[in-house]
């Protein structure tokens, strides 16, 4: 009786060790995949962050309305390259390893953001400039197809328990970009020129992305594979077996994420639209904006937390049901009332409700797809997805008010995606189980 009581205490011991040793490692892996996606997101959103300034000296003509046109349809045609990069970089990573694909990454948006850096301006080299950062654009949506999908299953392998709080510091990373981004936009408005601005004072968050890119790098070079991914039977062809068996879990995903990447972009359009639909000074914008990422950063750790307890999607469909109840609401508040106050009030309550959804949305994703194909699977369903509805979302959006001259139409576009994503969510709980 003693010797299996012993027996049972030394287990219980080696069980506390191991958990203890797992979740070190899983802190070591939120580090690894934090920095590199945050850095991949800033340099991404610091684009749309400067896009009117980008326009005028990129894409310059004699009508403003075009000239923003052009500059945000080159942030979403970067978008198109996006499933290209899912399809090769997550099947990589399914054949490989998620180590080799998140260090890929990283290196080819570290090439995209030096070509922004260094490439001259229209009044310089002509249309070449807008070829060149066109080219830029389309480097970077590649890299950033196959970051989300890698990133989330490092995380999600990594983690001994509690997977979607770990799963969360991926959506708090890209928080801390939006946050980051902004505050660059913030600062450099309010204390440079605006000829000071267009000359070089745009260049200088892309520098600075730049210069932080090598340490995710590196971090991301001594990481181990992940336990699960180097246990599990790997897959020869992981893009033919998840269209073979998995095409409806492909499309549920991407009917869900719909609403999380429309809620992140929305927050990026958000300086564009106070500028210039309400007349609000820039720097006002872009602190609305870096309002969103602190929420985002702050709050992701304990919506993971939430949804670990009561199930993701159940958190995610709460999240979406407000904001269809909300979202017009608000804009009509806003355009009615074009104040600071009233803007920083309506930014807090998106940032709420953007987190509140997208935290838990990760480990929802992951939930879905076998490690086999996961990161295959993950990537296509997140970058479709992003490409249709959250890339084009800042061109959809000021098309729309261009063409119905409603400066409501965000909250159509957004109660729109909202509805499509709880019908997603309703099969991803009835289909998959994942109640």
């Amino acid at each position: 009786m003693n010797k299996s009581l012993l027996d049972s205490g030394e287990t219980a011991t080696s069980q506390k060790a191991d958990i203890a040793l797992r979740r070190a490692k899983a802190r070591k892996a939120v580090i690894a995949a934090s920095i590199g996606n945050a850095l991949e997101w800033f340099d991404m959103i610091t684009y749309g962050t400067f896009a009117l300034v980008i326009a005028k000296l990129y894409f310059p003509t004699t009508n403003e309305n075009l000239s923003l046109l052009l500059a945000l349809a080159t942030f979403g045609v970067s978008f198109l390259m996006r499933p290209l990069g899912a399809i090769v970089i997550g099947s990589y990573a399914d054949r490989v390893g998620r180590k080799a694909a998140l260090s890929l990454s990283i290196f080819l948006m570290m090439i995209g953001t030096l070509i922004i850096v260094v490439v001259p301006t229209y009044a310089q080299i002509g249309v070449a400039a807008s070829v060149i950062i066109l080219i830029a654009r389309l480097i970077q949506g590649f890299s950033a197809g196959g970051e989300f999908g890698s990133a989330t299953a490092f995380l999600i392998e990594y983690a001994p328990d509690r997977r979607a709080y770990y799963a969360s510091w991926q959506v708090a990373s890209q928080g801390a970009a939006i946050l980051l981004a902004a505050l660059f936009g913030a600062v450099l408005n309010a204390t440079l020129t605006g000829a000071q601005l267009e000359s070089w004072g745009w260049r200088i968050p892309f520098i600075f992305g730049l210069l932080i890119a090598p340490v995710g790098y590196y971090i991301r070079r001594h990481m181990e594979e992940t336990p699960e991914f180097s246990k599990a039977e790997i897959s020869e062809s992981p893009l033919s077996d998840m269209f073979a068996a998995q095409k409806l879990r492909l499309l549920v995903t991407v009917g869900f994420v719909a609403l999380g990447s429309v809620g992140n972009y929305l927050a990026l359009y958000m300086p564009t639209y106070s500028i210039r639909q309400l007349g609000l000074p820039p720097t006002v914008g872009f602190i609305a904006t870096l309002v969103t990422g602190v929420i985002m950063t702050v709050a992701s750790p304990y919506v993971g937390s939430l949804a670990d307890r009561k199930g993701p999607a159940r958190v995610m469909t709460v999240a979406a049901v407000l904001t269809a109840l909300l979202c017009y609401p608000l804009f009509a508040l806003l355009v009615a009332h074009p104040t600071i106050a009233v803007l920083m009030f309506v930014q807090v309550i998106l940032g709420a409700l953007a987190t509140l959804y997208f935290a838990p949305m990760p480990a929802l994703m992951s939930a879905i797809f076998p490690v086999q194909v996961r990161t295959t699977g993950l990537s296509l369903g997140y970058n479709i997805a992003v490409t249709i509805f959250g890339g084009f979302a800042p061109f959809i959006l000021t098309w729309l008010i261009a063409t119905t001259g409603s400066k409501l139409s965000p909250s159509y576009y957004l109660l729109a995606i909202a509805i499509m994503a709880l019908c997603s969510l309703i099969v991803a709980q009835r289909k998959f189980g994942q109640r």
